[in-house]
C-alpha cells in the first residue's frame, strides 16, 4: 500500500494552478478515491488539444459532457459532434440521483445541477442550424484532396477554378461544378482548349464519379448557400456562458466521406478565418469529433497530411481539438503527438490482440510510482479514467487515476417538444436556413450554351437559304438559257425562215 498522504501532496502539487482551471474529479489511489486530491485542468492548456478513448459503455459521452459544460461555465464555446445523438439533454438540468451526491462527496465538493445555452446544428436534413459551404469556398487544393485526384485531375480541377474565376462563374454547389466538368470536355472544349490547354474526357469522368460519390453521400445538401460564419460558433449568452453548439450527426455514421469532407472544410475555414491568438488565458473555441474513427479509416495519405497540418496549426488560434474514441490507435501517431490532455477509460482484454493493444497504450502515459498503468487500464470502474495532462507551464502533469465528476445537465436526449421549444427559439434557424439557389455556372453557363445553340441554329438556317437561293439562281439561269436555246430552234424551224432559206438556194441553183 502506498502512502496516502503522500500520493495527495504528489496530486495536488502535481495538479496545482494559479489560473482558471476545470476540475474533473479526484484521484484515486488502489482504488479508492482520495477525497480532495481533484485533478484540474488549466484553461489556458485547452487548446493543447486531447484525446478521450476506451471501451463502449465506459464513460466517454459523459466525460466530454464535463468538459463541455465547464468550458461553457467559464465563457468558451463548444462544438460537439453528437454521433449517437444523446447530447442534447446538456440544454436541461440533471434531475441529480443518490449515486451523483455519493460520488461528488468521495471527491470533494457538492454536485450542483444546471443547463446550458445550446444550438443545435446540422448538415443532412435533420432538424437544426445548417451549415453549408460552397465549392468555392473550398478551392481546387482542399477539393482535390478530398476527392483522393491524381495529380493530372488535380490539374483540370485547377484549371477549373482558374477558368471560373477569370469568366465570373460562381461554383456555389455540386451541380455548378459537374456542369463546369462536362462544359471542359464537350460544349466548351474548344474555348478551354486554346487558353488553358486541352483536357481528357477520361481525367474529367474520373472527377465525376467521385463527386457523385460524395453526392450520393449527402454532398449537395451541405455544398451551397447560404454558408455558415464561423464566428457564430463563437456566441455567448447574456450572463456570458459559452454556447454549446451540438452537430447533431446520428444519420451520418454510415456516410463517412461526407463527415470527413465537412469537418475538413470547418477546420480549414476556422484556421483561414480566426486570427492569430498567442498564448492566451484561454481558448476561443473547443470541438470535441466523437467517433473521431470516422475521419481517419477512409482518409487517403494526402488528407491524412492535410489533418495532421491544420492539428499542428490550429492552436495557434485559440482552438482545441479533442478527438473521441474507442481506441487511441484509432488516431494516426503524427496527430496522437500533439496532444496535450489524454483521459483513458477501460479497455476490454478479450484477446491476445487486445491485450497487447493494451501494453502499447499504457506506453503512451507517464511512468508512476503508484501505478502499473496497464494494469489499471482494465480495472476502471464506469466513469473512471486515467487522466494525463499539461500543467500552465506546458509540462505534463503526474499520472492520475480519476473519479470523474458527474454532468450537471441532463444526461439523456431532449423530449420531441422540448427540442422543437429549443429551435423554435434559434434566431440562427432564420439566419441559415433559407434555401438559396442564386444564378451560379450551372446557370450562367446553361444561358450560354442555350445562347450558343440559337447562334449556331441562326447560322444553319442562313446557310440553308443562301443555298437554296444559289439553287434557285442556277436553277432560273439554267431555264433561261433552255428557253432561249428553244425559241432559237423555233425560229429557224419556223415556216417562213425555211421557205426564206430554201428560196434562196432555189435561185443559187439557177
Amino acid at each position: 500500500m502506498a502512502d496516502t498522504q503522500q500520493f495527495f501532496d504528489y496530486i495536488t502539487e502535481g495538479y496545482k494552478t494559479k489560473g482558471d482551471a476545470i476540475n474533473l474529479g479526484a484521484a484515486m489511489l488502489d482504488g479508492e478515491t482520495i477525497t480532495d486530491a481533484l485533478v484540474r485542468i488549466p484553461l489556458k492548456t485547452m487548446n493543447r488539444h486531447g484525446l478521450i478513448a476506451g471501451a463502449t459503455g465506459t464513460g466517454k459521452t459523459k466525460t466530454l459532457q464535463i468538459l463541455a459544460e465547464n468550458l461553457s461555465e467559464k465563457g468558451v464555446p463548444v462544438l460537439l459532434m453528437d454521433m449517437k445523438g444523446d447530447l442534447s439533454g446538456i440544454a436541461q438540468p440533471s434531475p441529480g440521483h443518490p449515486k451523483i451526491d455519493e460520488r461528488h462527496e468521495k471527491i470533494g465538493f457538492p454536485f450542483e445541477a444546471k443547463k446550458f445555452p445550446v444550438e443545435i446544428l446540422t448538415i443532412s436534413d435533420q432538424d437544426g442550424v445548417r451549415m453549408r459551404a460552397t465549392v468555392s469556398e473550398f478551392g481546387p487544393v482542399l477539393l482535390s484532396r478530398i476527392l483522393d485526384l491524381t495529380e493530372t485531375q488535380s490539374g483540370i480541377v485547377s484549371v477549373i477554378f482558374k477558368y471560373c474565376d477569370d469568366n465570373k462563374l460562381p461554383l456555389l454547389d455540386l451541380k455548378d461544378f459537374k456542369k463546369m466538368l462536362n462544359y471542359v470536355t464537350e460544349e466548351g472544349k474548344e474555348e478551354i482548349q486554346k487558353e488553358y490547354g486541352r483536357m481528357s474526357a477520361s481525367s474529367t469522368g474520373s472527377i465525376l464519379r467521385k463527386i457523385i460519390e460524395i453526392e450520393q453521400q449527402g454532398g449537395d445538401l451541405f455544398f451551397g448557400e447560404k454558408s455558415f460564419d464561423t464566428d457564430d460558433l463563437l456566441r455567448t449568452d447574456r450572463n456570458g456562458m459559452g454556447y454549446i453548439n451540438i452537430l447533431r450527426l446520428t444519420d451520418i455514421q454510415d456516410r463517412p466521406k461526407l463527415f470527413s469532407t465537412f469537418m475538413l472544410s470547418l477546420l480549414a475555414e476556422i484556421y483561414a478565418t480566426f486570427p492569430e491568438q498567442g498564448d492566451s488565458d484561454r481558448p476561443e473555441l473547443v470541438i470535441f469529433i466523437d467517433e473521431a474513427h470516422l475521419i481517419f479509416n477512409q482518409a487517403s495519405d494526402a488528407l491524412l497530411d492535410q489533418i495532421e497540418s491544420i492539428v499542428k496549426l490550429i492552436r495557434s488560434k485559440g482552438v482545441g481539438l479533442y478527438f473521441v474514441t474507442q481506441n487511441p490507435t484509432d488516431v494516426p501517431e503524427a496527430v496522437l503527438g500533439q496532444l496535450g490532455l489524454k483521459i483513458q477509460h477501460a479497455l476490454r482484454a478479450f484477446t491476445a490482440k487486445d491485450r497487447k493493444a493494451i501494453k502499447l497504450t499504457a506506453e503512451n502515459y507517464p511512468i508512476s510510482d503508484y501505478y502499473k498503468t496497464d494494469e489499471v487500464l482494465t480495472s476502471l470502474g464506469i466513469g473512471e479514467a486515467l487522466v494525463s495532462a499539461l500543467n500552465e507551464k506546458g509540462v505534463p502533469t503526474p499520472l492520475a487515476s480519476t473519479m470523474l465528476r458527474a454532468p450537471m445537465s441532463r444526461m439523456d436526449v431532449l423530449e420531441d417538444s422540448e427540442l422543437a421549444a429549443l429551435l423554435k427559439e434559434s434566431k440562427m434557424i432564420k439566419k441559415y436556413n433559407e434555401t438559396i439557389d442564386r444564378e451560379s455556372a450551372y446557370e450562367i453557363l446553361n444561358k450560354k450554351i442555350e445562347v450558343a445553340e440559337q447562334e449556331d441554329a441562326k447560322e444553319k438556317a442562313k446557310q440553308e437559304r443562301d443555298a437554296a437561293s444559289k439553287s434557285s439562281s442556277s436553277k432560273s439561269r439554267r431555264t433561261s438559257s433552255k428557253s432561249t436555246s428553244s425559241t432559237i430552234v423555233k425560229t429557224l424551224l419556223s415556216p417562213t425562215v425555211i421557205r426564206s432559206v430554201l428560196g434562196i438556194l432555189g435561185k443559187m441553183m439557177r
